[in-house]
């Protein structure tokens, strides 16, 4: 619907680049900033939109949890090249003061022994943003729903 104003900001045109930033980003901007990251597969902006003590937390029994930028950082080169065109889609974004709860879309083609494996899931991420970066994510996925997808069941 277009023409209301029903309460809602308009979204602006265009986000200022770095260089323009004109300060610390709102949680939901860092989130943004962060998934945007990870679309791009680029492993030191990812590492460097979050704090030094992040807790990477997984929910599912497969996944592994893990605390420091530092040891994100390594993982990320494994977990970037094993999935081909990652692209997480923001379904819906929700923030509440340093929470931001996104409900996602994640695609890639999950390489393994050399062969590519589609999946399309479907998931909640909850994120702690402090100092305009991110300190917590805690992802929640169904483990079982990929391994049926790419063959593993």
């Amino acid at each position: 619907m277009t023409g209301g104003t029903g309460g809602a900001e308009p979204e602006p045109a265009e986000s200022p680049g770095p260089a323009e930033s004109p300060g610390p980003a709102g949680p939901a901007e860092v989130v943004r900033a962060y998934l945007a990251a990870i679309n791009a597969h680029d492993p030191d902006r990812i590492a460097g939109l979050v704090t030094e003590d992040f807790f990477n937390e997984h929910t599912s029994v497969r996944g592994a949890s893990l605390r420091g930028r530092a040891t994100y950082r390594q993982r990320l080169e494994g977990f970037l090249a094993e999935m081909a065109d990652l692209h997480y889609e923001v379904e819906r974004l929700v923030a509440e003061g340093p929470a931001v709860v996104v409900a996602y879309r994640m695609t890639a083609r999950w390489r393994h022994d050399g062969v590519l494996h589609p999946f399309d899931l479907r998931g909640v991420f909850w994120f702690e943003v402090r100092d305009a970066l991110v300190a917590h994510r805690v992802d929640y996925r169904d483990g079982v729903d990929f391994e049926q997808q790419v063959g593993l069941r």
